[in-house]
């Protein structure tokens, strides 16, 4: 190939784009197509070109992109082929219960559990002893363990027992589980220890900041994001915020950037300057954890440096194609990562399409002003798909965000990051300084705070291949016309008042709520979230889902601005972590809940989030009987000593509050997840019950006492359930059963909303919202 040059009129050569473009293309057609596949394409691909080159074709860039690719999908097919054969995956194979010696590469990371918590942990095995045998590797393994694995620093060296199992994932030799817990033989040292340090001065220095604001800039500066509250997570991910609060290339850009400015303060230039860079980029990896997404930030970052010297755009062009294909063959699993994609899509819009954008505004702002604006929206529209396919929604509100958060980020990032440095020498100069971080990181909450308590700061979007496909044509097509509007203020001014109408006054849904509703069951996800209709704004709403945003979408879109009474059926994440988007922004009474306070942590979560409206929350008695407004309702369960849940069942599911309601002469029965053990006690406390609506247990789960869910003569079943859950709910038995005897089934992950009504003739009919 000849060297590359900038294109006529100044524009960035792509040639190294094209071949980032081909280096994606060759590992996802190793890693999704059968083994096969990619050697004969391959094999076909290069006789074309021998064939084109006999010829006299131009051959150079497809020839190139053919090598490029090969080689991606080479190392891809080796790594998994190592890792599926080796003899940790022989013995995961086996099921083999080991002992292994290895070191730890990722941070724990705790996950919620459908029963309780876990703490996944990815490790690289350099010996294993299993069946007899005893075996030197280098293979990496996923744990899943308790919470004895959470303290593990990264580096350490570890040994453990446990069973391995086969991984579906092929980017791994096997999982291990039923680890009693780790035994660390070597902790990290030196530069590991160094950058703990940082990390720990970095914490101290901003504990004089508010609550929010303290957990912000370590994820700021280092991607330390453990500390913040998944409320304030929610809020950066309705925002678009979420970039700020990991590992990002932003953090990168700022960190070195600021390093640089220092160095040429002091006289540094040109090959010193470099110098400065390249330890710069390698500090912030060792500091925020050399792990994949901290490699992937760097490399991003630096392109973004690189765009910022004289020829730029072109550079910059050229450093995102070699970064791209420099990772691809490092990681080959890159090519499934979704914060990678979006890593590449937001510094190619800010490459490609920001100039435009700037250009344009600079007709009517100054230059400052209108890269302000050009940035966030030209990631913003490059990310929207990726972004929409991931969390089923599309920011409104966004670039909005951005540009308000924008001039306090780089304030946040350095003095956080100088304050933690000099709190370890200096505490009280540290903790001052952390405090001005802590204002800045201030500022970002209650941006994102404040914008994602608006009406509408964002709408949902199916994650299927045709909305999606149908919104990466919109975002291409909104690209191409944004020049028009944003090269004239009056156009920017009418574009921009008309999105305010949209997030601050949404139009209301056609026939939504629709007319005599009496329940609602809301599209929370894989979770329970049920409202029925007091009248006057007024609701009960039973259990609130996994999300905030979810529930308190239902509730907008029902009108209801006042909850007198939550039940929250049990302590489970998917019916109780969507709590605050239940009380915010509405006159709240009490909350009642079961008297088994497990798991625990829900529990906690649940007073954290009752606390700062001042609502009372009690356990109701067995048998009592309350009423809001039009409904009223009887307390069916928990039993004051639920049964014992057996092998395969849940302590804290049998001892759901379950409910037996009226609303407008329509009998509704909500049993939370009440399992078969429950269930028997309600058929022998209870006999002879029936209802005319019935929510199925447990989100239509397999493990159900069907004869007497089949007794309830119920006319109609709904099934709150999420799309593509992991748990194989609902039961398609369970749902024919109730089809046959009669039962119209009506299922939330299909219909979205789903509304019980009662006619002009006091007929009882259903509607979806979709």
């Amino acid at each position: 190939m000849t060297r590359p040059r900038p294109g006529p009129a100044g524009r960035p050569d792509l040639r190294m784009v094209v071949l980032g473009v081909a280096a994606w293309c060759g590992g996802l057609l190793a890693l999704l197509s059968p083994g096969w596949v990619a050697p004969a394409l391959a094999a076909a691909a290069l006789a074309g070109i021998g064939t084109a080159a006999r010829r006299g074709r131009p051959t150079g860039l497809a020839l190139a992109c053919l090598l490029v690719g090969s080689a991606v999908a080479c190392c891809a097919l080796v790594r998994a082929e190592a890792n599926s054969t080796g003899p940790v995956a022989r013995l995961a194979e086996q099921g083999a219960v080991v002992r292994l010696e290895a070191r730890v590469t990722s941070d724990p990371v705790t996950r919620v559990g459908r029963y309780d918590d876990f703490v996944v942990v990815r490790l690289t095995v350099s010996r294993v002893e299993g069946r007899g045998r005893s075996f030197s590797t280098r293979a990496p393994v996923v744990v899943l363990a308790d919470e004895t694995w959470a303290g593990l620093e990264l580096g350490s060296v570890v040994t453990a027992r446990g069973r391995l199992e086969t991984p579906d994932d092929r980017g791994v030799a096997g999982v291990l589980s039923g680890s009693p817990g780790p035994v660390v033989i070597d902790a990290p040292a030196g530069p590991f220890g160094a950058a703990e340090a940082v990390r720990a001065g970095i914490r101290e220095a901003v504990s004089g900041a508010g609550p929010e604001a303290r957990a912000l800039v370590p994820a700021l500066v280092v991607g330390d994001d453990r500390q913040m509250s998944p409320e304030v997570v929610a809020d950066f991910r309705t925002c678009g915020l979420t970039h700020l609060a990991a590992v990002s290339g932003t953090n990168l850009t700022l960190v070195v950037g600021f390093l640089l400015l220092v160095a040429r303060g002091v006289g540094a230039r040109g090959r010193a300057l470099t110098v400065v860079g390249i330890m710069g980029v390698a500090g912030f990896v060792l500091l925020a954890r050399p792990e994949p997404s901290v490699v992937r930030a760097a490399a991003m970052g630096s392109v973004a440096l690189v765009s910022l010297g004289s020829r730029g755009r072109t550079r910059g062009a050229r450093a995102l194609g070699v970064a791209t294909v420099s990772l691809l063959l490092v990681d080959p699993w890159l090519v499934l990562s979704a914060g990678f994609a979006l890593s590449v899509l937001a510094t190619a819009g800010i490459l490609f399409v920001a100039p435009s954008f700037r250009d344009r505004l600079r007709r009517w702002l100054p230059r400052w002003a209108a890269e302000a604006v050009a940035i966030p929206l030209a990631a913003q529209v490059a990310c929207t798909p990726v972004v929409a396919a991931l969390s089923g929604e599309v920011s409104l509100v966004a670039v909005a965000a951005n540009i308000a958060v924008a001039p306090a980020v780089a304030p946040a990032t350095v003095l956080g990051l100088v304050a933690g440095l000099v709190v370890l020498v200096a505490p009280p100069l540290g903790l001052l300084l952390g405090l001005g971080a802590g204002a800045c990181g201030g500022w970002i909450v209650l941006v994102a705070t404040q914008l994602a308590r608006l009406p509408v700061p964002s709408v949902d979007w199916s994650s299927g291949v045709v909305p999606i496909a149908l919104l990466t044509a919109c975002c291409a097509a909104g690209a191409w016309c944004a020049g028009w509007v944003l090269a004239r203020g009056r156009r920017t001014a009418v574009a921009t008042l008309a999105l305010a109408l949209v997030v601050l006054r949404p139009l209301p849904a056609p026939g939504w709520p629709p007319d005599g509703w009496v329940l609602v069951a809301c599209d929370v996800g894989q979770g329970d979230g049920l409202v029925l209709n007091a009248g006057g704004g007024r609701a009960l709403v039973v259990d609130a889902g996994p999300e905030p945003e979810a529930i308190d979408g239902c509730l907008r879109r029902l009108g209801v601005d006042e909850v007198p009474v939550v039940v929250l059926s049990h302590f489970h994440a998917d019916h109780v972590d969507g709590l605050a988007g239940v009380l915010e922004g509405r006159r709240a009474g009490e909350i009642l809940t079961t008297p088994l306070r497990d798991p625990s942590y829900g529990a906690a979560a649940v007073d954290a989030h009752a606390a700062p409206h001042g609502v009372r929350i009690r356990s109701p008695e067995l048998g009592e009987v309350g009423r809001v407004g039009a409904v009223t309702w009887r307390v069916l369960g928990p039993p004051e000593s639920p049964p014992d849940p057996g092998a395969e069942g849940s302590a804290a599911n049998n001892a759901s509050i379950v409910l037996l309601v009226e609303v407008a002469g329509v009998r509704v029965l909500l049993p939370g997840d009440v399992e078969p053990e429950a269930q028997a006690v309600l058929r022998r406390v209870v006999p002879g019950l029936t209802v005319d609506v019935l929510k199925v247990p447990h989100h239509g789960s397999r493990y159900q006492d069907t004869e007497w869910l089949l007794g309830l003569d119920a006319r109609v079943a709904l099934v709150s359930v999420g799309q593509d859950n992991g748990y194989g709910h609902p039961s398609p038995e369970l749902l024919a059963a109730l089809a046959r005897d009669g039962a119209l089934v009506r299922r939330t992950d299909l219909a979205g909303d789903v509304a019980v009504l009662v006619d002009g003739g006091g007929g009882l009919r259903v509607r979806a919202a979709d």
